[in-house]
């Protein structure tokens, strides 16, 4: 293969990247516009959010394994073809069913994207070098996605409209396609022992993640007692216990087998990197409404005001990832999410009669900086975990991981939010009444962090990690993106 060749490759898993994470950021700091042009209840406006989350976790793992059985080439295809088609659905919608049905089979089309994207760099570029090289671009478009998606998404939102974040990716991901067709070969799999998919799994799985998180978010109309919140609740459960048994019993090939949780170690990450996606991931969501609906931040300004916390997210990360080889894992697990804990709290404080830079900016920079330090600590501390053949399940099961407690957090957090500002609405100004809940959505969160600082105290060893993880652990996505 040439190196023209193996260049245009990686253009175009690269491009991929960048649109699955860009669609994450992208969209809040339009969900203000979004939630005004579709009339969005507060409380349900974050399905546009977790309607893409939920679906990506739940089908990562399945996407990961359709590239070890299929064609790499069409798996990649029929992800971006999936995920341009949804995009064009989602901005055409013209109601909150069909905006959060396209949202999720984006979700869906990310899904086998991401893995692919990953799997088909891995299979070009053979030697070592020119791997890491090759990974290091595919992590770095992973963050500019992020980084990116909050200004480019208030730059559309206001000169065009909240549509325009979802339109954008319909020609990108058809010139994607069509040029993968010409340049990435159709290699065959290697002879895979099995071609289970374990569908079943995916599909209970990711089904009891949704269902779940819908009863938490009605519990702000029928409240948690209600027949009709523990009903749902409950089924939700149920499904996820299914799951539980598929993997255990009946699938040939599980998704996510049981037996790796026996190292503590990766258990332990698995937890952390669940608080991170909690409280780090809502972040965005609420600190994008508290400044457009609060301060009255224009999409712009609210793009802007998030690009210097994602700079030094960015470069948190690369000193992280220097240090661990000095400090370990553990210690900076455990400073990432104090961090975390300390800004969101500081967050929690705001009021209406302040501003970006006396309240948010210096808490927002302390956020970012806990989140890039531990992005990278709890991936390379759950890749030390485990046997070298297992480092696949691992890393997707930590992505997997943060993806669902990002939703689930979400789902507490807003519902949290929105049941303090009906409370006080009547009784005080309605920008009051929707700072008070911002700050406790906020607090809740900075819990959420300290409750991952103190699992990382307790589960993860505070010795430096070996050689092996340290070299074989894959780039994770980029947490900008989360």
């Amino acid at each position: 293969m040439t190196e023209r060749r193996k260049l245009w490759i990686l253009v175009l898993c690269c491009i991929g990247q960048f649109m699955v994470i860009l669609d994450v950021s992208v969209v809040n700091v339009a969900l203000p516009a979004i939630r005004s042009g579709l009339h969005f209840r507060p409380a349900d406006l974050q399905w546009v959010v977790n309607a893409y989350t939920l679906t990506f976790a739940g089908f990562l793992l399945l996407g990961g394994r359709a590239c070890d059985l299929l064609v790499r080439r069409n798996v990649f295809i029929f992800g971006m073809g999936l995920f341009a088609l949804a995009s064009l659905v989602g901005g055409l919608a013209q109601s909150q069913g069909m905006l959060i049905v396209a949202r999720g089979i984006q979700g869906l089309g990310g899904a086998v994207v991401a893995p692919a994207t990953l799997s088909i760099i891995t299979a070009t570029f053979t030697d070592g070098h020119e791997r890491n090289r090759a990974l290091g671009a595919w992590g770095a478009m992973g963050a500019a996605g992020g980084s990116v998606g909050v200004l480019l998404g208030g730059l559309l939102t206001q000169l065009l409209s909240w549509r325009w974040i979802l339109f954008i990716n319909v020609p990108i991901g058809a010139v994607t396609t069509l040029a993968a067709l010409r340049v990435i070969g159709a290699e065959k799999p290697e002879a895979p022992s099995r071609r289970d998919f374990d569908l079943a799994g995916a599909i209970s799985g990711t089904l009891g993640l949704i269902v779940l998180t819908f009863g938490i978010v009605k519990t702000d109309q029928y409240g948690w007692g209600s027949a009709r919140t523990l009903i749902t609740l409950a089924i939700g459960v149920a499904l996820l216990a299914i799951f539980i048994v598929i993997e255990a019993r009946f699938a040939k090939a599980p998704l996510m087998p049981l037996g790796v949780f026996r190292s503590r170690q990766l258990s332990g990450a698995n937890i952390v990197v669940m608080m991170l996606g909690a409280s780090a991931f809502t972040v965005w969501y609420f600190a994008s409404l508290y400044l457009q609906e609060v301060h009255s931040f224009t999409p712009v300004e609210t793009g802007a005001a998030f690009l210097p916390p994602a700079v030094v997210l960015a470069a948190a990360s690369q000193i992280a990832g220097k240090r661990l080889v000095h400090v370990g894992a553990g210690r900076l697990l455990v400073l990432g999410m104090t961090l975390i804990a300390i800004g969101l709290i500081w967050m929690g404080q705001a009021n209406t009669t302040g501003t970006y830079w006396s309240e948010i900016f210096v808490p927002f920079m302390i956020v970012g900086a806990g989140i890039g330090i531990t992005f990278v600590s709890v991936t390379v501390a759950g890749m030390a975990g485990v046997e070298p053949r297992q480092l696949g399940i691992a890393s997707g099961l930590i992505n997997t991981s943060r993806q669902v407690g990002a939703s689930l957090g979400l789902a507490i957090l807003a519902t949290t939010a929105t049941a303090r500002t009906a409370d006080l609405l009547g009784h005080t100004s309605v920008h009051s009444a929707l700072t008070s809940g911002f700050d406790r959505a906020f607090v809740l969160g900075g819990i959420f962090a300290a409750v991952g600082a103190v699992a990382s105290a307790i589960l993860i060893p505070f010795k430096r990690p070996p050689a092996r993880a340290r070299a074989e652990a894959p780039v994770p996505e980029s947490a900008a993106g989360a």
